[in-house]
C-alpha cells in the first residue's frame, strides 16, 4: 500500500503499548513494525527497522523519551517523532520540541485526532495540541517588538493547522517558495527555529487561539 504508514511504539507501560497496537491494526494504513520500553530501546529499533513514525512516551525508566528524541536528530534518523504522553507541564513539553519533536499530544486525545497528527507526522507536519502550547507560556522568550503581518498570520494559523507549504500555496494563491520566505520572517521574529516551535510560541502569545 503506498500510504502505509510505520510506526514504532515507545512507552514503558505494556498496557498503553497493547491498545495503541490495537488501535493502529484496525486501520489498515498504519503497520506497527515493534514496540519499546525505553528511550535505549526505541534508539535501537529505529536503526533496526526505520519506522516512518515513533510515538514515543516521555518519563520511562532506563531512558527518558526526551533524550533520545535529541539522540535520532543527531544520527540523523528518518524517522519523525510524534510525543504521546500523559505529561503537559513547562518543564516536559519545550524540552521535547526544542530536541527536535514533531509533535506533542496527550494520551487523552482522541482516535482520529492521534491518528490525523500521525499522517501529518509522517509527512513532516507539525501537530500540536493547543492545551500543550498553552503550557509553554512561561517558557519561551519575550516576544520581539515587530508583529506579524496579516499574511504571515494567516500562514502561521494553516501551518497549526498540519498544513503543508505546497497546500498553504494553493490556498492563499501563492508560490510555494514565498510560503517559505513567510516562514522564514515567521521564525525571524518569534524567535524559532521550526515549525513546532513556531505554533507553540504563537498559541502562548496570544497570536493564535
Amino acid at each position: 500500500m503506498a500510504d502505509l504508514i510505520t510506526l514504532l511504539i515507545v512507552d514503558d507501560h505494556p498496557v498503553v503499548r497493547d491498545g495503541l497496537r490495537g488501535m493502529f491494526r484496525s486501520d489498515p494504513c498504519f503497520e506497527v513494525l515493534g514496540e519499546a520500553a525505553d528511550g535505549v530501546e526505541a534508539l535501537a529499533l529505529v536503526e533496526r527497522l526505520d519506522p516512518d513514525v515513533v510515538l514515543m512516551d516521555l518519563r520511562m525508566p532506563g531512558g527518558g523519551g526526551v533524550d533520545a528524541i535529541a539522540e535520532l536528530g543527531r544520527r540523523g534518523a528518518r524517522a519523525r517523532v510524534l510525543v504521546l504522553t500523559t505529561y503537559d507541564t513547562d518543564s516536559d513539553t519545550l524540552p521535547a520540541i526544542e530536541a527536535g519533536a514533531t509533535g506533542y499530544l496527550l494520551k487523552d486525545a482522541p482516535r482520529d485526532d492521534l491518528f490525523t497528527a500521525v499522517r501529518a507526522a509522517a509527512q513532516g507536519r507539525t501537530v500540536l495540541s493547543p492545551a500543550v502550547a498553552s503550557r509553554l507560556v512561561s517558557r519561551v522568550r519575550a516576544p520581539g517588538n515587530e508583529p506579524l503581518s496579516t499574511r504571515e498570520r494567516e500562514v502561521l494559523a494553516l501551518v497549526a493547522k498540519g498544513t503543508s507549504n505546497r497546500a498553504i500555496a494553493v490556498e492563499l494563491f501563492i508560490s510555494e517558495a514565498t510560503v517559505k520566505t513567510h516562514l522564514t520572517h515567521i521564525y525571524g521574529k518569534l524567535g524559532v527555529k521550526d515549525r513546532a516551535a513556531a505554533v507553540a510560541t504563537a498559541y502562548s502569545r496570544g497570536i493564535l487561539g
